[in-house]
């Protein structure tokens, strides 16, 4: 097949697994394209089958802002057509499907039939979506893509519940790559971060309110009260200056690293002891299951499709949201005791292989299949 992705470009979950999932296709001998505003993170190399188009907005001065939907919509057209596009897999309701949507009805009145694949991530139903500036566009975009799929059940409930949808919702979750990622642990070298004697916490995130960033660090400095630690925050947003000036303010600076955005999320899993996701919302967690695939216990919330990902008692906790006692508690009580750790660790990566990219990409692959079919 010649599939067309488009997805956002960065570091976030829905960028990353659309990266991943066109690698593994390419792999498997299909014609990836992938269309948005510049190179993808994840996609350090391109191929013979693996390709990339840049969307360019044009500034003109008589939009206050620049019609980016238009652009892709466009962008969209003149790639099906120039490299005869099978199939369209858009993440993200807004903009992309709806776009997806404009470039289907323009192809059409050339003679052409675009079959769209809407990916729903969390960002664009929980919080865009459910706005009223927004509920009537997003409900229109799902209601006319070929086929729906949501990263998980949570994601799928939430969607019916705030919108008329007569489109069947297929949830197939996020994954992770073990064999792209399995020799990070073998060349792991933890006494850059940590003294031998100290553990090692962990969180990678946008760093937005969501996330809760400053219960991580809450959390932390209870742990630092009853075992010596380092705290890694990867990623950059919104709550980042707020988390540092804490850190100052209760004196646990020197203890914490905060590296910004980094390509080397894997190379901090890999020295992790714990992870921390305290988040208000998760559709999904993804950056729970790459921690949980370098073997790295999780104490997260028990937001939207965290209980999906972490399982309770057995690769970490699941606390609500705001409960640092209770998260800070059982940090304290795997990170004091070596062998619960150890068995931990190897419960979080035996969890973890049920989301391996090898199981999930097939079922993709099925609903291309199906849209191609009912197109």
């Amino acid at each position: 097949m010649k599939i067309a992705i488009v997805c956002y470009p960065t570091f976030g979950g829905s960028g990353v697994v659309a990266t991943e999932l066109g690698l593994a296709l390419a792999l498997k001998g299909h014609e990836i394209h992938f269309i948005t505003y510049k190179q993808p993170v994840r996609l350090e190399a391109l191929s013979d089958n693996l390709h990339f188009h840049e969307v360019n907005v044009p500034d003109y001065p008589l939009f206050h802002y620049q019609p980016y939907e238009l652009a892709l919509s466009s962008k969209l057209v003149d790639m099906v057509k120039l490299h005869q596009i099978d199939l369209l897999h858009v993440h993200y309701a807004i903009p992309h499907a709806y776009a997806a949507y404009m470039a289907k009805k323009m192809l059409e009145d050339q003679g052409i039939n675009l079959p769209i694949v809407t990916t729903l991530h969390g960002t664009d139903i929980t919080l865009v979506g459910s706005h009223p500036f927004y509920k009537s566009a997003v409900e229109f975009s799902i209601n006319n893509s070929d086929c729906v799929t949501s990263v998980s059940k949570s994601l799928k409930e939430d969607t019916l519940a705030l919108f008329d949808i007569r489109k069947e919702i297929n949830v197939v979750p996020n994954f992770v790559d073990f064999n792209k990622h399995s020799s990070h642990n073998e060349d792991c070298e933890r006494y850059v971060i940590a003294d031998s004697h100290q553990r090692i916490v962990s969180h990678v995130s946008n760093f937005r309110s969501v996330k809760r960033v400053l219960d991580v660090v809450k959390v932390f400095e209870k742990i630092t009260k009853k075992i010596p630690a380092k705290l890694i925050m990867v990623g950059e947003g919104p709550d980042k200056q707020t988390a540092m000036d804490y850190c100052v303010k209760k004196g646990i600076a020197d203890s914490v690293k905060f590296l910004g955005k980094s390509n080397q999320v894997f190379e901090v899993l890999c020295y992790s002891d714990l992870f921390i996701l305290p988040s208000e919302k998760e559709s999904f967690g993804l950056s729970a299951l790459e921690a949980m695939m370098m073997r790295v216990p999780v104490i997260s919330s028990n937001a939207g499709g965290l209980s999906e990902v972490n399982k309770e008692g057995v690769s970490g906790y699941l606390f609500d949201v705001g409960d640092v006692d209770g998260m800070s508690k059982r940090s304290i009580e795997l990170l004091s005791n070596d062998t619960l750790l150890e068995k931990f660790k190897d419960n979080a990566q035996k969890e973890a292989r049920k989301f391996d990219l090898n199981m999930v990409v097939g079922s993709y692959i099925k609903i291309y299949e199906l849209a191609l079919a009912n197109s």
